[in-house]
Protein backbone atom coordinates (compact mmCIF):
# COMPACT_ATOMS: atom_id res chain seq x y z
CA UNK A 1 0.00 0.00 0.00
CA UNK A 2 1.24 3.04 -1.08
CA UNK A 3 4.78 2.06 -1.94
CA UNK A 4 5.66 1.38 1.85
CA UNK A 5 6.97 -2.47 2.45
CA UNK A 6 5.64 -4.17 5.67
CA UNK A 7 8.67 -3.03 7.83
CA UNK A 8 7.81 0.68 7.40
CA UNK A 9 4.16 0.43 7.87
CA UNK A 10 5.50 -1.51 11.38
CA UNK A 11 7.86 1.24 11.98
CA UNK A 12 5.03 4.45 11.09
CA UNK A 13 2.30 2.15 13.98
CA UNK A 14 5.58 2.18 16.43
CA UNK A 15 6.11 5.56 16.15
CA UNK A 16 2.39 6.70 16.05
CA UNK A 17 1.82 4.71 18.99
CA UNK A 18 5.20 6.35 20.64
CA UNK A 19 3.59 9.98 19.92
CA UNK A 20 -0.30 9.10 20.56
CA UNK A 21 0.02 6.25 23.16
CA UNK A 22 -2.33 3.56 23.43
CA UNK A 23 -5.35 5.56 24.67
CA UNK A 24 -5.55 8.09 22.24
CA UNK A 25 -4.24 6.18 18.78
CA UNK A 26 -7.78 5.01 17.97
CA UNK A 27 -9.20 8.25 18.43
CA UNK A 28 -6.42 9.73 16.13
CA UNK A 29 -6.88 7.03 13.79
CA UNK A 30 -11.08 7.54 13.36
CA UNK A 31 -9.99 11.22 12.76
CA UNK A 32 -7.61 10.53 10.07
CA UNK A 33 -10.14 8.23 8.67
CA UNK A 34 -12.78 10.73 8.78
CA UNK A 35 -10.25 13.45 6.99
CA UNK A 36 -9.40 11.17 4.10
CA UNK A 37 -13.43 10.60 3.38
CA UNK A 38 -14.02 14.42 3.90
CA UNK A 39 -11.03 15.03 1.23
CA UNK A 40 -12.38 11.94 -1.11
CA UNK A 41 -15.89 13.32 -1.00
CA UNK A 42 -14.34 16.86 -1.84
CA UNK A 43 -12.01 15.48 -4.56
CA UNK A 44 -15.27 13.64 -6.59
CA UNK A 45 -17.95 16.58 -6.01
CA UNK A 46 -14.89 18.58 -7.93
CA UNK A 47 -14.87 16.32 -10.85
CA UNK A 48 -18.46 16.42 -10.94
CA UNK A 49 -19.09 20.27 -10.97
CA UNK A 50 -16.23 20.28 -13.24
CA UNK A 51 -17.80 17.74 -15.94
CA UNK A 52 -21.01 19.57 -15.39
CA UNK A 53 -19.67 22.91 -15.79
CA UNK A 54 -17.83 21.80 -18.95
CA UNK A 55 -21.41 20.45 -20.76
CA UNK A 56 -22.21 17.80 -22.64
CA UNK A 57 -19.36 18.30 -25.35
CA UNK A 58 -16.91 17.12 -22.92
CA UNK A 59 -18.49 14.11 -21.53
CA UNK A 60 -15.65 11.89 -21.77
CA UNK A 61 -13.05 14.37 -19.99
CA UNK A 62 -11.32 12.51 -17.35
CA UNK A 63 -8.83 14.78 -15.67
CA UNK A 64 -6.01 12.72 -15.12
CA UNK A 65 -6.06 12.94 -18.75
CA UNK A 66 -4.18 16.05 -17.89
CA UNK A 67 -1.38 14.03 -16.02
CA UNK A 68 1.92 14.85 -18.69
CA UNK A 69 2.10 11.28 -18.81
CA UNK A 70 -1.23 10.29 -19.48
CA UNK A 71 -0.96 12.58 -21.90
CA UNK A 72 1.79 11.66 -24.06
CA UNK A 73 0.81 7.93 -23.64
CA UNK A 74 -2.79 8.19 -24.75
CA UNK A 75 -2.28 10.67 -27.95
CA UNK A 76 1.66 9.23 -28.77
CA UNK A 77 1.14 5.66 -28.36
CA UNK A 78 -1.94 5.50 -29.76
CA UNK A 79 -1.52 5.48 -33.43
CA UNK A 80 1.31 2.68 -32.76
CA UNK A 81 -1.20 0.29 -30.86
CA UNK A 82 -4.11 0.58 -33.66
CA UNK A 83 -1.42 0.13 -36.54
CA UNK A 84 -0.18 -2.77 -33.88
CA UNK A 85 -4.12 -3.77 -33.39
CA UNK A 86 -4.67 -3.84 -37.37
CA UNK A 87 -1.56 -6.07 -38.00
CA UNK A 88 -2.49 -8.57 -35.29
CA UNK A 89 -6.01 -8.40 -37.00
CA UNK A 90 -4.65 -9.37 -40.45
CA UNK A 91 -1.82 -11.89 -39.02
CA UNK A 92 -5.26 -13.62 -37.83
CA UNK A 93 -6.35 -13.49 -41.60
CA UNK A 94 -3.53 -13.57 -43.66
CA UNK A 95 -0.77 -15.49 -41.28
CA UNK A 96 2.32 -13.62 -39.57
CA UNK A 97 3.12 -9.74 -40.59
CA UNK A 98 4.70 -6.67 -39.10
CA UNK A 99 3.04 -3.02 -39.41
CA UNK A 100 4.17 -1.16 -42.31
CA UNK A 101 5.94 1.05 -40.65
CA UNK A 102 8.37 -1.48 -39.59
CA UNK A 103 8.72 -3.11 -42.43
CA UNK A 104 10.13 0.19 -44.13
CA UNK A 105 12.96 0.08 -41.43
CA UNK A 106 13.92 -3.44 -42.05
CA UNK A 107 14.39 -2.62 -45.16
CA UNK A 108 16.67 0.56 -44.60
CA UNK A 109 18.64 -2.01 -42.67
CA UNK A 110 22.72 -2.06 -43.64
CA UNK A 111 24.11 -5.22 -44.24
CA UNK A 112 27.64 -6.46 -42.96
CA UNK A 113 30.70 -3.68 -44.75
CA UNK A 114 27.97 -1.56 -45.89
CA UNK A 115 28.85 1.73 -46.09
CA UNK A 116 26.05 4.53 -45.17
CA UNK A 117 24.69 6.97 -47.51
CA UNK A 118 26.35 10.34 -47.11
CA UNK A 119 24.31 13.32 -47.85
CA UNK A 120 26.53 16.39 -47.92
CA UNK A 121 23.77 18.92 -47.93
CA UNK A 122 22.97 17.71 -43.88
CA UNK A 123 26.32 18.83 -42.99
Amino acid sequence: MFGLGWFEVAALVVIALLVFGPEKLPQAAAQAGRTLRNLRRMANNAKEDLRSGLGPEFADFDPADLNPKNFVRKHLTADLEEEWDGAKSAAALTGPAVPSSYAAEAADELGYGEIPPYDREAT
